[in-house]
């Protein structure tokens, strides 16, 4: 009788440990969807803002055709990306922060148009947004540190894999995007 309830207390411990990894699992991953949606709702916003920057840009350099190309063709990949995976939003998010830093190497040498009130709103706005999106894709790839963490953790590692949780991607550019976009635009006039 005693090895009847040593047995039935240890199957008791297992049960309640596996129960409480997999809600500790659940709840990093929850984490770091909502991160994620952070980082959404900031790239919608910049997402809206660029067609009326490109258009007030457009005024002033009206021969600047390509540019103004370049970052409505990398805009409309960007929305399009949502589905790609995190791997495919950071290439296309890569993309239109190049285009974007090449839009205001091109407003640099228009002075009429740095000296425009509506163009040094947007460009402030801009600034605070990619200072937004930067901060929230901090936030969630820490989740995302914290989740495959866990993840790889002793007890965690044995069952993990068969509660269908695995080692989750970081929101990163790809290198050479990287360099052109971690820096927000500068707001100098």
């Amino acid at each position: 009788m005693n090895a009847l309830v040593i047995l039935l207390v240890i199957v008791g411990a297992i049960g309640l440990l596996l129960i409480v990894i997999y809600n500790r699992l659940v709840a990093l991953r929850q984490k770091r969807l909502n991160a994620f949606s952070d980082i959404d709702v900031q790239l919608k916003q910049r997402y809206d803002l660029i067609p009326n920057l490109v258009e007030t840009v457009k005024a002033y350099a009206k021969h600047e055709d390509k540019v103004f190309m370049q970052v409505t063709e990398a805009r409309a990949s960007a929305m399009k990306s949502r589905d790609d995976g995190i791997e495919g939003r950071a290439a296309a998010e890569g993309v239109l922060g190049a285009a974007m830093m090449q839009l205001m190497a091109v407003a640099e040498n228009y002075p009429a148009l740095k000296a425009n009130e509506n163009f040094q709103q947007l460009q402030a706005e801009l600034s605070d947004l990619e200072n937004k999106i930067a901060a929230a894709r901090r936030f969630f790839n820490n989740a995302t540190s914290e989740l495959n963490t866990a993840i790889q953790q002793f007890p965690a590692v044995l069952f993990a894999a068969s509660f269908g949780f695995k080692n989750e991607a970081f929101f990163e550019l790809p290198e050479a995007e990287a360099e052109a976009v971690q820096k927000a635009p500068d707001v100098n006039f």
